[in-house]
Protein backbone atom coordinates (compact mmCIF):
# COMPACT_ATOMS: atom_id res chain seq x y z
CA UNK A 1 0.00 0.00 0.00
CA UNK A 2 1.21 3.19 -0.83
CA UNK A 3 0.98 5.97 1.76
CA UNK A 4 -0.37 9.29 0.87
CA UNK A 5 2.03 11.89 1.43
CA UNK A 6 0.78 13.96 3.92
CA UNK A 7 0.70 10.50 6.24
CA UNK A 8 4.23 9.42 5.03
CA UNK A 9 5.71 12.32 6.55
CA UNK A 10 3.45 11.71 9.75
CA UNK A 11 5.29 8.20 9.50
CA UNK A 12 8.59 9.10 8.51
CA UNK A 13 9.03 10.40 12.38
CA UNK A 14 9.04 7.15 13.47
CA UNK A 15 11.53 5.38 11.20
CA UNK A 16 14.57 5.67 13.88
CA UNK A 17 12.58 3.41 16.04
CA UNK A 18 12.85 0.60 13.78
CA UNK A 19 15.67 -0.70 11.36
CA UNK A 20 15.01 -0.55 7.71
CA UNK A 21 12.85 -3.62 6.77
CA UNK A 22 10.81 -3.73 10.29
CA UNK A 23 9.89 0.21 9.40
CA UNK A 24 8.78 -0.92 5.95
CA UNK A 25 6.28 -3.53 8.06
CA UNK A 26 5.05 -1.12 10.44
CA UNK A 27 4.07 1.26 7.71
CA UNK A 28 1.72 -1.26 5.83
CA UNK A 29 0.22 -2.83 9.48
CA UNK A 30 -0.54 1.15 10.48
CA UNK A 31 -2.36 1.93 6.62
CA UNK A 32 -3.91 -1.74 7.45
CA UNK A 33 -5.14 -1.04 11.09
CA UNK A 34 -6.64 2.30 9.55
CA UNK A 35 -8.02 1.18 6.53
CA UNK A 36 -9.53 -1.90 8.13
CA UNK A 37 -13.55 -2.31 8.53
CA UNK A 38 -13.27 -5.41 10.12
CA UNK A 39 -11.69 -6.81 12.92
CA UNK A 40 -8.61 -5.04 13.86
CA UNK A 41 -6.31 -8.26 13.73
CA UNK A 42 -3.08 -8.60 12.57
CA UNK A 43 -4.62 -10.64 9.38
CA UNK A 44 -6.93 -8.27 8.98
CA UNK A 45 -4.45 -5.32 8.98
CA UNK A 46 -2.65 -7.32 6.31
CA UNK A 47 -5.46 -8.06 4.42
CA UNK A 48 -6.55 -3.63 4.25
CA UNK A 49 -3.03 -2.83 3.38
CA UNK A 50 -3.17 -5.11 0.18
CA UNK A 51 -0.95 -7.41 1.10
CA UNK A 52 -2.21 -11.11 1.15
CA UNK A 53 -1.45 -13.09 -0.89
CA UNK A 54 2.18 -10.97 -1.76
CA UNK A 55 3.47 -11.73 1.92
CA UNK A 56 3.33 -14.88 4.33
CA UNK A 57 1.04 -13.52 7.53
CA UNK A 58 4.01 -14.92 9.40
CA UNK A 59 5.72 -11.45 8.64
CA UNK A 60 3.63 -9.63 9.88
CA UNK A 61 3.04 -11.65 13.00
CA UNK A 62 6.69 -12.02 13.52
CA UNK A 63 6.69 -7.94 14.21
CA UNK A 64 4.84 -8.44 16.85
CA UNK A 65 6.28 -11.54 18.44
CA UNK A 66 10.02 -10.94 17.60
CA UNK A 67 11.24 -7.98 15.74
CA UNK A 68 13.69 -5.29 17.71
CA UNK A 69 11.61 -2.30 18.92
CA UNK A 70 10.16 -0.79 21.71
CA UNK A 71 6.55 0.37 22.36
CA UNK A 72 8.19 2.46 25.10
CA UNK A 73 10.48 4.43 22.37
CA UNK A 74 7.79 4.29 19.76
CA UNK A 75 5.10 5.89 22.58
CA UNK A 76 8.01 8.48 23.46
CA UNK A 77 8.85 9.91 19.54
CA UNK A 78 5.02 10.12 19.49
CA UNK A 79 4.46 12.32 22.05
CA UNK A 80 7.16 14.91 21.41
CA UNK A 81 6.17 14.57 17.45
CA UNK A 82 2.75 15.75 19.05
CA UNK A 83 4.19 18.22 21.22
CA UNK A 84 6.55 19.56 18.50
CA UNK A 85 3.73 20.33 16.11
CA UNK A 86 0.39 20.80 18.16
CA UNK A 87 1.46 22.59 21.40
CA UNK A 88 3.02 26.14 21.64
CA UNK A 89 6.80 26.00 22.84
CA UNK A 90 5.84 27.82 26.16
CA UNK A 91 2.58 25.61 26.99
CA UNK A 92 1.92 23.41 29.70
CA UNK A 93 1.70 19.16 28.59
CA UNK A 94 -1.52 18.31 30.46
CA UNK A 95 -1.45 14.22 30.78
CA UNK A 96 -4.36 12.15 31.57
CA UNK A 97 -3.91 8.34 33.20
CA UNK A 98 -5.97 6.01 33.57
CA UNK A 99 -6.35 2.04 32.94
CA UNK A 100 -8.91 0.17 30.80
CA UNK A 101 -9.79 -3.65 29.84
CA UNK A 102 -8.77 -5.20 26.71
CA UNK A 103 -10.89 -8.53 26.76
CA UNK A 104 -9.68 -11.39 25.67
CA UNK A 105 -10.75 -15.15 25.15
CA UNK A 106 -8.62 -18.00 25.93
CA UNK A 107 -6.84 -19.59 28.38
CA UNK A 108 -3.40 -19.86 26.63
CA UNK A 109 -2.56 -15.99 27.03
CA UNK A 110 0.09 -14.30 27.99
CA UNK A 111 -0.45 -12.47 31.24
CA UNK A 112 -4.36 -12.43 30.78
CA UNK A 113 -6.28 -12.36 33.81
CA UNK A 114 -9.79 -11.47 35.48
CA UNK A 115 -9.90 -7.65 35.73
CA UNK A 116 -12.94 -5.70 37.18
CA UNK A 117 -14.59 -4.14 34.42
CA UNK A 118 -16.34 -0.54 34.85
CA UNK A 119 -17.76 -0.56 31.09
CA UNK A 120 -19.11 -4.26 31.25
CA UNK A 121 -23.22 -3.70 30.30
CA UNK A 122 -24.41 -6.38 33.38
CA UNK A 123 -24.82 -5.00 36.89
CA UNK A 124 -24.05 -8.51 38.14
CA UNK A 125 -20.64 -9.59 35.90
CA UNK A 126 -18.62 -6.46 36.50
CA UNK A 127 -15.35 -8.80 35.80
CA UNK A 128 -13.96 -9.32 32.25
CA UNK A 129 -10.50 -11.90 31.17
CA UNK A 130 -8.28 -10.11 29.14
CA UNK A 131 -5.40 -7.71 29.72
CA UNK A 132 -5.50 -4.74 32.02
CA UNK A 133 -3.16 -1.85 30.51
CA UNK A 134 -2.13 1.76 32.20
CA UNK A 135 -2.37 4.27 29.73
CA UNK A 136 -0.81 8.02 29.71
CA UNK A 137 -2.29 10.47 27.23
CA UNK A 138 -1.71 14.15 25.83
CA UNK A 139 -4.86 16.28 26.80
CA UNK A 140 -4.89 18.50 23.56
CA UNK A 141 -7.92 21.63 23.25
CA UNK A 142 -8.52 21.86 19.49
CA UNK A 143 -9.69 25.08 18.01
CA UNK A 144 -12.28 23.04 16.20
CA UNK A 145 -14.04 21.38 19.01
CA UNK A 146 -15.63 22.42 22.05
CA UNK A 147 -14.54 19.49 24.17
CA UNK A 148 -10.90 18.48 25.22
CA UNK A 149 -9.13 15.29 23.43
CA UNK A 150 -6.57 12.54 24.47
CA UNK A 151 -4.08 11.19 22.42
CA UNK A 152 -2.58 8.15 24.31
CA UNK A 153 1.30 7.80 23.90
CA UNK A 154 2.33 5.35 26.52
CA UNK A 155 0.90 2.24 27.68
CA UNK A 156 2.42 -0.70 30.87
CA UNK A 157 0.50 -3.96 31.22
CA UNK A 158 -0.43 -5.00 34.65
CA UNK A 159 -0.59 -7.84 36.11
CA UNK A 160 -2.47 -9.02 39.22
CA UNK A 161 0.23 -8.95 42.30
CA UNK A 162 2.60 -7.00 39.91
CA UNK A 163 3.75 -3.73 39.66
CA UNK A 164 0.65 -1.42 41.31
CA UNK A 165 -0.79 0.76 38.99
CA UNK A 166 -0.03 4.47 40.14
CA UNK A 167 3.61 3.20 40.22
CA UNK A 168 3.18 2.08 36.56
CA UNK A 169 1.76 5.44 35.65
CA UNK A 170 4.64 7.45 37.46
CA UNK A 171 6.81 5.38 35.27
CA UNK A 172 5.02 6.33 32.49
CA UNK A 173 5.09 10.43 33.36
CA UNK A 174 8.54 10.30 34.75
CA UNK A 175 9.52 8.65 31.08
CA UNK A 176 7.83 11.88 29.29
CA UNK A 177 9.58 14.20 31.61
CA UNK A 178 12.93 12.88 30.60
CA UNK A 179 11.59 12.70 26.86
CA UNK A 180 10.63 16.04 26.74
CA UNK A 181 13.08 18.94 29.52
CA UNK A 182 12.79 21.93 30.13
CA UNK A 183 8.58 21.67 29.94
CA UNK A 184 5.95 21.56 33.01
CA UNK A 185 3.74 18.84 33.00
CA UNK A 186 -0.01 18.60 35.26
CA UNK A 187 -0.99 15.11 35.27
CA UNK A 188 -4.86 14.33 36.05
CA UNK A 189 -6.34 11.37 37.36
CA UNK A 190 -9.24 9.59 38.94
CA UNK A 191 -9.37 9.03 43.16
CA UNK A 192 -7.94 5.38 42.31
CA UNK A 193 -4.27 7.01 41.73
CA UNK A 194 -4.37 9.34 44.25
CA UNK A 195 -1.60 7.21 46.64
CA UNK A 196 1.50 7.37 47.95
CA UNK A 197 3.53 6.57 44.84
CA UNK A 198 3.24 10.19 43.68
CA UNK A 199 5.54 11.80 46.57
CA UNK A 200 8.63 13.55 45.84
CA UNK A 201 7.06 15.11 42.86
CA UNK A 202 9.46 17.73 41.04
CA UNK A 203 8.81 21.20 40.86
CA UNK A 204 8.09 21.04 36.97
CA UNK A 205 5.46 17.83 37.70
CA UNK A 206 2.15 18.77 39.25
CA UNK A 207 -1.14 16.07 40.26
CA UNK A 208 -4.56 16.71 40.50
CA UNK A 209 -6.85 13.96 42.04
CA UNK A 210 -10.04 13.00 43.74
CA UNK A 211 -9.16 12.80 47.71
CA UNK A 212 -11.54 10.19 49.49
CA UNK A 213 -14.17 11.85 51.64
CA UNK A 214 -12.30 11.09 54.63
CA UNK A 215 -9.31 11.86 53.82
CA UNK A 216 -6.51 12.23 56.54
CA UNK A 217 -5.89 16.16 56.21
CA UNK A 218 -3.85 18.48 58.38
CA UNK A 219 -3.28 22.34 58.53
CA UNK A 220 -0.02 23.40 57.53
CA UNK A 221 1.96 24.40 61.09
CA UNK A 222 3.69 28.04 61.16
CA UNK A 223 6.60 28.09 62.66
CA UNK A 224 6.39 30.16 65.83
CA UNK A 225 9.65 32.18 67.00
CA UNK A 226 11.99 31.94 69.72
CA UNK A 227 11.17 27.60 69.53
CA UNK A 228 13.89 25.43 69.49
CA UNK A 229 14.15 22.19 68.79
CA UNK A 230 12.93 19.57 65.15
CA UNK A 231 9.80 22.36 63.83
CA UNK A 232 6.78 20.23 62.99
CA UNK A 233 5.10 20.36 59.79
CA UNK A 234 1.88 19.21 60.53
CA UNK A 235 -0.66 21.53 62.56
CA UNK A 236 -4.04 20.23 63.78
CA UNK A 237 -6.16 17.41 61.60
CA UNK A 238 -8.48 18.63 59.12
CA UNK A 239 -11.45 17.53 57.01
CA UNK A 240 -12.86 17.78 54.07
CA UNK A 241 -16.69 18.49 55.84
CA UNK A 242 -15.20 21.00 58.31
CA UNK A 243 -12.93 23.38 55.27
CA UNK A 244 -16.12 23.44 53.59
CA UNK A 245 -18.15 25.00 56.60
CA UNK A 246 -15.46 27.29 57.79
CA UNK A 247 -13.38 28.67 54.64
CA UNK A 248 -15.17 31.16 51.66
CA UNK A 249 -16.71 30.12 49.64
CA UNK A 250 -17.09 32.23 46.04
CA UNK A 251 -19.11 32.29 42.54
CA UNK A 252 -17.35 31.47 39.69
CA UNK A 253 -17.33 30.56 35.83
CA UNK A 254 -15.88 27.27 34.80
CA UNK A 255 -16.18 25.71 31.11
CA UNK A 256 -16.58 21.81 31.17
CA UNK A 257 -17.62 18.90 29.82
CA UNK A 258 -18.56 21.53 26.41
CA UNK A 259 -20.92 23.43 28.51
CA UNK A 260 -20.03 26.89 30.26
CA UNK A 261 -21.56 27.37 33.37
CA UNK A 262 -21.59 29.31 36.98
CA UNK A 263 -20.49 27.41 40.32
CA UNK A 264 -19.38 27.64 43.75
CA UNK A 265 -15.81 26.81 44.93
CA UNK A 266 -13.40 27.29 47.60
CA UNK A 267 -9.99 26.58 48.05
CA UNK A 268 -7.53 26.07 50.74
CA UNK A 269 -4.02 24.97 51.37
CA UNK A 270 -3.09 22.04 53.51
CA UNK A 271 -1.34 19.01 53.87
CA UNK A 272 -2.23 15.20 53.22
CA UNK A 273 0.87 13.52 55.17
CA UNK A 274 -0.71 9.92 54.34
CA UNK A 275 -0.27 10.71 50.65
CA UNK A 276 2.33 13.65 50.00
CA UNK A 277 4.18 13.76 53.43
CA UNK A 278 5.35 17.51 53.57
CA UNK A 279 3.98 18.31 50.12
CA UNK A 280 1.74 21.06 50.51
CA UNK A 281 -1.20 20.87 48.69
CA UNK A 282 -4.73 22.59 47.73
CA UNK A 283 -8.21 21.66 48.24
CA UNK A 284 -10.46 22.18 45.97
CA UNK A 285 -14.45 21.79 47.07
CA UNK A 286 -17.22 22.47 44.08
CA UNK A 287 -21.15 23.02 44.63
CA UNK A 288 -23.42 23.72 42.25
CA UNK A 289 -25.56 25.24 44.86
CA UNK A 290 -28.58 22.62 44.56
CA UNK A 291 -29.12 20.66 48.28
CA UNK A 292 -27.58 17.20 48.17
CA UNK A 293 -29.45 14.02 49.35
CA UNK A 294 -26.47 12.75 51.86
CA UNK A 295 -26.50 15.94 53.18
CA UNK A 296 -22.84 16.60 51.58
CA UNK A 297 -21.97 20.85 50.86
CA UNK A 298 -19.71 19.73 47.98
CA UNK A 299 -20.57 17.75 44.92
CA UNK A 300 -16.67 17.29 43.54
CA UNK A 301 -13.47 17.61 46.06
CA UNK A 302 -10.75 17.94 44.26
CA UNK A 303 -6.63 17.96 45.65
CA UNK A 304 -3.27 19.47 43.63
CA UNK A 305 -0.03 19.65 44.10
CA UNK A 306 -0.43 22.91 42.33
CA UNK A 307 -0.27 26.23 44.07
CA UNK A 308 -0.26 28.17 41.33
CA UNK A 309 -2.94 28.06 38.80
CA UNK A 310 -6.17 29.41 39.44
CA UNK A 311 -8.86 27.05 40.99
CA UNK A 312 -11.15 27.32 37.80
CA UNK A 313 -8.91 26.17 35.62
CA UNK A 314 -8.01 23.22 37.81
CA UNK A 315 -11.54 22.27 37.92
CA UNK A 316 -11.76 23.00 34.14
CA UNK A 317 -8.48 20.56 33.87
CA UNK A 318 -9.91 18.05 35.52
CA UNK A 319 -13.17 17.74 33.81
CA UNK A 320 -10.53 17.25 30.90
CA UNK A 321 -9.57 13.87 32.16
CA UNK A 322 -12.93 12.65 31.06
CA UNK A 323 -11.37 12.65 27.39
CA UNK A 324 -9.47 9.15 28.13
CA UNK A 325 -12.51 7.64 28.83
CA UNK A 326 -13.87 8.60 25.44
CA UNK A 327 -10.53 7.55 24.02
CA UNK A 328 -10.45 4.26 25.23
CA UNK A 329 -14.16 3.53 23.85
CA UNK A 330 -13.15 5.37 20.29
CA UNK A 331 -9.89 3.10 20.02
CA UNK A 332 -11.52 0.23 20.60
CA UNK A 333 -14.43 0.27 18.56
CA UNK A 334 -13.79 2.62 15.86
CA UNK A 335 -10.57 1.74 15.27
CA UNK A 336 -10.06 -1.73 16.76
CA UNK A 337 -7.39 -1.70 18.79
CA UNK A 338 -6.46 -4.40 20.96
CA UNK A 339 -8.64 -6.97 18.91
CA UNK A 340 -5.45 -8.91 17.50
CA UNK A 341 -5.34 -12.31 18.49
CA UNK A 342 -1.64 -12.88 19.86
CA UNK A 343 -0.68 -14.64 22.69
CA UNK A 344 3.16 -14.78 22.75
CA UNK A 345 4.85 -11.99 25.92
CA UNK A 346 6.44 -10.01 23.27
CA UNK A 347 3.36 -10.02 20.69
CA UNK A 348 1.08 -9.08 23.32
CA UNK A 349 3.04 -6.17 25.15
CA UNK A 350 3.32 -4.47 22.07
CA UNK A 351 0.12 -4.50 19.84
CA UNK A 352 -2.38 -2.32 22.10
CA UNK A 353 0.55 -0.26 22.55
CA UNK A 354 0.70 -0.27 18.77
CA UNK A 355 -2.79 0.37 18.18
CA UNK A 356 -3.09 3.07 20.58
CA UNK A 357 -0.42 4.62 18.52
CA UNK A 358 -2.06 4.57 15.50
CA UNK A 359 -5.06 5.94 17.28
CA UNK A 360 -3.28 9.23 17.96
CA UNK A 361 -1.68 9.30 14.11
CA UNK A 362 -4.89 8.97 12.78
CA UNK A 363 -5.81 12.47 14.61
CA UNK A 364 -2.25 13.96 14.26
CA UNK A 365 -2.91 13.72 10.26
CA UNK A 366 -6.00 15.10 10.48
CA UNK A 367 -4.82 18.02 12.63
CA UNK A 368 -1.92 18.82 10.13
CA UNK A 369 -3.45 18.32 6.53
CA UNK A 370 -6.91 16.66 7.44
CA UNK A 371 -8.92 19.11 8.60
CA UNK A 372 -11.40 21.31 6.48
CA UNK A 373 -14.70 23.33 8.03
CA UNK A 374 -16.74 21.95 5.44
CA UNK A 375 -16.52 18.59 6.97
CA UNK A 376 -19.03 19.18 9.32
CA UNK A 377 -21.31 20.56 6.52
CA UNK A 378 -20.67 16.75 4.33
CA UNK A 379 -21.30 14.77 7.03
CA UNK A 380 -24.59 16.37 7.85
CA UNK A 381 -25.31 16.03 4.43
CA UNK A 382 -24.98 12.43 4.25
CA UNK A 383 -26.70 11.84 7.77
CA UNK A 384 -29.53 14.84 8.22
CA UNK A 385 -30.27 12.99 11.43
CA UNK A 386 -27.15 14.95 13.22
CA UNK A 387 -28.98 18.01 13.33
CA UNK A 388 -26.75 19.24 16.13
CA UNK A 389 -23.43 18.34 15.08
CA UNK A 390 -20.78 21.13 14.71
CA UNK A 391 -17.49 19.63 14.70
CA UNK A 392 -16.12 16.24 13.57
CA UNK A 393 -15.99 13.48 15.26
CA UNK A 394 -13.20 10.74 15.79
CA UNK A 395 -14.76 8.59 12.78
CA UNK A 396 -15.35 10.94 10.35
CA UNK A 397 -11.69 11.81 11.23
CA UNK A 398 -11.23 8.08 10.61
CA UNK A 399 -13.28 7.97 7.51
CA UNK A 400 -11.49 10.92 5.94
CA UNK A 401 -8.35 9.47 5.89
CA UNK A 402 -9.18 5.65 5.17
CA UNK A 403 -10.87 7.71 1.78
CA UNK A 404 -7.70 9.56 1.31
CA UNK A 405 -5.33 6.44 1.58
CA UNK A 406 -8.02 4.82 -1.05
CA UNK A 407 -7.52 6.99 -3.32
CA UNK A 408 -3.80 7.07 -3.33
CA UNK A 409 -3.99 3.52 -4.43
CA UNK A 410 -5.91 4.22 -7.48
CA UNK A 411 -3.38 7.08 -8.55
CA UNK A 412 -1.85 5.88 -11.77
CA UNK A 413 1.49 6.69 -13.25
CA UNK A 414 1.57 8.58 -15.54
CA UNK A 415 -2.13 8.99 -15.18
CA UNK A 416 -4.00 7.62 -17.68
CA UNK A 417 -8.44 7.09 -17.88
CA UNK A 418 -9.48 4.35 -15.03
CA UNK A 419 -10.24 0.76 -16.01
CA UNK A 420 -13.83 -0.20 -15.54
CA UNK A 421 -12.67 -2.61 -12.57
CA UNK A 422 -10.42 0.09 -11.01
CA UNK A 423 -13.27 2.59 -11.13
CA UNK A 424 -15.78 -0.34 -9.42
CA UNK A 425 -12.73 -0.92 -6.98
CA UNK A 426 -12.87 2.84 -5.51
CA UNK A 427 -16.27 2.68 -5.36
CA UNK A 428 -16.42 -0.40 -3.61
CA UNK A 429 -13.77 0.95 -0.98
CA UNK A 430 -14.93 4.26 -0.68
CA UNK A 431 -18.31 2.67 0.50
CA UNK A 432 -17.25 0.05 2.97
CA UNK A 433 -14.90 3.17 4.51
CA UNK A 434 -17.65 4.28 6.14
CA UNK A 435 -18.14 0.53 8.08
Amino acid sequence: MTLPASLAVVVEAFRGCFTAPSFQTFTMLVAGLITQTGRGTVCGMLTAAGMAGRRHHDWAHRFFAEARWSADRLGLTLAALLVDRLLDTDAVIEIAVDDTLFRRSGRKIHAAAWHHDPTSPSPVKTTGWGHCWVVAGLVLHPSWSRRPVCLPVLARLWRPGGTPKPQQARELIELLAARLPGRRFHVVADAFYGTRHWRGLPAHLSLTTRPRSNAALHEIHEPLPGVVGRPRYKGPKTTLAEIAEHQHWRTVTVTRYGRTETTRLLEHRCLWPHILLRQHARVILVHDGRPRRDGRAWDLALITTDLDTPAEQIIERYAARWAIEVTFHQAKHDLGAGQARNRTPHAVERTVPFGLVCYSLVYLWYALAGHDPTDVTDRRRTAPWYTTKTEPSYQDMLIKLRRVLIAEQFRPTPPRPPTPQETLQVHHAWATATA
